[in-house]
């Protein structure tokens, strides 16, 4: 035979749903039982005084209940004494209190994450200034300088030996005299040693110097005597250089073909050099005496050569006496 129910007169399913019943309560008031316990705590903790009078020996603990039970009276609210006891046994505990974690590199990454929202545009904007000026900074003073150390290594290292050595060489091939290319050896003998001292200036200059000994030695030209009839032939000055009065012929300076020949010539009047293709020669008085001569004759100078400058060769030979002692003005 079957066993009769329990209760024959309820209905069925109703055990389970009040047992339901009866268990969301006791969730609900355990997580009220929290709150109410976390705001005792809140409110002993705004009233440190009154905590630290009442937690300063254990059997005052009652008298702080008993206290806190009529503060919330007052305010309307009945809490249950377990849940006094328990926010004070919290405070004592220091429960529901945050304790921020110790300084630290972790610490301070977290903490700069959190704010990133409101540094990190500044950080970006920083970010683009500092490119910004260091590729500025990059183009304007590093580059140049670096462009400029390197031309000067490459200067030093190749360009100026390779140009000595052109020098030498140019010159040694031209000259007609051993002394001139004795000369040019001891040009690059001193431009070699400059480059030793790492001189990059005064290897130039020797080789500026060997350059211009070449270009003298390619030179091939006559001085002519300015002879014509319109043309001023002699002259004479009396000038503190001179110390007297000193004599000049006019000269024209003037290649195979007649064309004129730019040459550098002191004036000792002036000191100055000018780079001119007529000037005045000083010479003796018997030598300007017989120009005038020649030329009083009949109107010109017969005899117009006064030097040949011959490829090779360093300097003019002169076929009729002069001085030393240029003017390129009268």
């Amino acid at each position: 035979m079957a066993a009769a129910p329990a209760n024959p007169t309820a209905p069925a399913g109703a055990a389970p749903t009040a047992t339901a019943s009866a268990a969301a309560p006791r969730a609900a008031g355990t997580l009220d039982e929290l709150m109410l316990a976390m705001d005792v705590v809140d409110t002993l903790r705004h009233r440190d005084v009154m905590v630290e009078r009442e937690l300063a020996e254990e059997t005052r603990e009652q008298a702080l209940i008993e206290r806190l039970r009529a503060i919330y009276q007052g305010q309307g609210i009945a809490v249950p004494d377990s849940i006094l006891a328990q926010g004070v046994k919290a405070l004592k505990e220091s429960r529901f209190v945050y304790t921020p974690p110790a300084p630290g590199w972790r610490r301070t990454l977290a903490l700069a994450w959190v704010a990133r929202g409101r540094w990190g545009k500044r950080v970006a904007a920083a970010l683009v200034v500092a490119l910004v000026g260091y590729g500025a900074y990059d183009l304007a003073v590093v580059r140049p300088r670096e462009k400029a150390a390197e031309a000067a290594r490459v200067e030093l290292a190749e360009t100026l030996p390779r140009r000595l050595a052109a020098g030498r060489d140019a010159v040694r091939a031209e000259a007609l005299d051993e002394a001139v290319r004795q000369r040019a050896d001891a040009l690059a003998a001193r431009g070699r040693a400059a480059l030793d001292r790492g001189d990059a200036a005064e290897a130039r200059a020797t080789v500026a110097e060997l350059d211009a000994l070449a270009a003298q030695l390619r030179q091939d030209y006559v001085l002519r005597i300015a002879g014509r009839p319109e043309d001023r032939t002699g002259i004479w000055r009396e000038h503190p250089s001179f110390r007297g009065r000193a004599y000049f012929v006019v000269v024209d300076a003037v290649d195979p073909q007649g064309r004129p020949v730019p040459l550098p010539i002191r004036n000792d009047e002036t000191n100055a050099t000018e780079t001119v293709s007529r000037f005045a020669v000083r010479v003796p008085q018997s030598t300007y005496e017989a120009v005038r001569d020649d030329k009083q004759r009949n109107g010109i100078v017969q005899n117009t050569r006064l030097a040949e400058k011959r490829r090779g060769a360093l300097d003019p030979v002169y076929r009729m006496p002069v001085l030393d002692g240029r003017i390129t003005a009268w």
